[in-house]
């Protein structure tokens, strides 16, 4: 597979990174992260302590349940599930440490925010809300799950705009620059094609990390290759990098290295194999193919404006999750922490200490 240094559209992007490195195998036998509807009854726990609040080993359990029911009818090796549940708690980690931001900050998402995003959501895939909470839940996600993984999103998205956007600037001379960077001697023929693009990050270099992520990412392809709504399948995923979704208009000749292959193997309307590349685990869907015309400053000016805003928001994002980690007590319990290596604790605060720069 392709391990470009390029970045994952057409200039240079940071590598994404997870708050933490998933975990070794956990020890095999213990039902934890059992589907629902397992014969194995698995009593509740905590499985971290994130600052002042804990994360429950039953919210794990909800996270991986319906993917460990399909990779476990798969025969997936214990290490693959032991990464999934890792992986899920550095998930639900992170959310906890932006959801007490949130709550400093007073950014709580209300319902009917929450009721407007899951409204857009049914409109853009052509769906009635009774039909997308059917397809919610026949991936094996209770609806009520759903709307809390929306509420997420809408309250990381205010943390974003409110603490990290604020903090982004481009200058116009930087629009040109790019402009002309990526313009300036541009096709005057051929096609180009519009993409959709889900970034899985490693957590790690360790090889359980990006075995654990490309299979997330395989998963969601074959959902997709199945007919299932991209916007619909790349909501559900939590390890998703930020800015996972439409990518835009891109011409063949201009695509970054690792996607010019995959992308010409695939016609309008089809999603390519995952990509591995230094950055994480790719999916491209082909949304549309249509002849090249040139464009003027004008037309693209604000496209390429946003790109640039989106590259550098991700990158004050990582600044300010890394600091976010460093000042937030985080202690793994139980077996979570032995698959840690023991102890399971980063950061400088105490427990219920409320981290101060934010």
């Amino acid at each position: 597979m392709a391990k470009p240094t390029d970045r994952p559209h057409a200039r240079r992007a940071p590598r994404p990174r997870s708050a933490a490195a998933c975990a070794l195998a956990l020890a095999a036998g213990l039902g934890l992260g059992a589907p629902a509807g397992a014969e194995d009854v698995v009593l509740d726990g905590i499985a971290a302590q994130v600052g002042s609040d804990i994360v429950l080993v039953s919210e794990v359990n909800n996270l991986t349940g319906p993917v460990e029911a399909k990779m476990r009818a798969a025969g997936a090796p214990d290490a693959d599930l032991a990464a999934l549940r890792a992986d899920a708690l550095e998930r639900l980690i992170e959310r906890a440490m932006i959801r007490q931001v949130v709550r400093r900050a007073e950014l709580e998402a209300t319902d009917v925010e929450i009721d407007q995003a899951i409204a857009n959501i049914a409109a853009e895939n052509g769906l009635t809300l009774e039909q997308l909470a059917t397809t919610v839940e026949s991936e094996g996600l209770p609806y009520p799950i759903y709307r809390e993984r929306i509420r997420g999103e809408i309250e990381q998205s205010k943390v974003l705009n409110g603490m990290v956007a604020s903090k982004v600037r481009v200058e116009d001379a930087e629009v040109r620059a790019a402009y002309h960077e990526e313009f300036e001697d541009q096709p005057v023929g051929g096609q180009e094609v519009r993409l959709r693009h889900l970034l899985v990050p490693y957590g790690s270099e360790a090889p359980d990390a990006r075995r654990g992520a490309c299979a997330a990412a395989e998963r969601a392809r074959a959902r997709i290759a199945g007919g299932e709504s991209f916007t619909v399948v790349v909501s559900e995923i939590e390890q998703k990098a930020p800015g996972s979704g439409e990518i835009g208009w891109m011409h063949e000749d201009r695509l970054a290295g690792w996607m010019t292959v995959p992308v010409q193997g695939t016609a309008a309307g089809g999603v390519t194999p995952v990509v591995e590349t230094e950055f994480g685990c790719n999916v491209l869907e082909v949304v549309q193919r249509r002849p090249y015309e040139p464009r003027s400053f004008e037309q693209v000016k604000d496209q390429v404006y946003s790109q640039l805003f989106q590259e550098r928001m991700q990158r004050e994002y990582l600044k300010f999750m890394d600091k976010l980690r460093e000042q937030t007590y985080v202690e793994r319990k139980g077996i979570f922490a032995q698959a840690q290596g023991g102890g399971g604790v980063f950061g400088g605060s105490a427990p219920g200490e409320d981290p101060s720069g934010f």
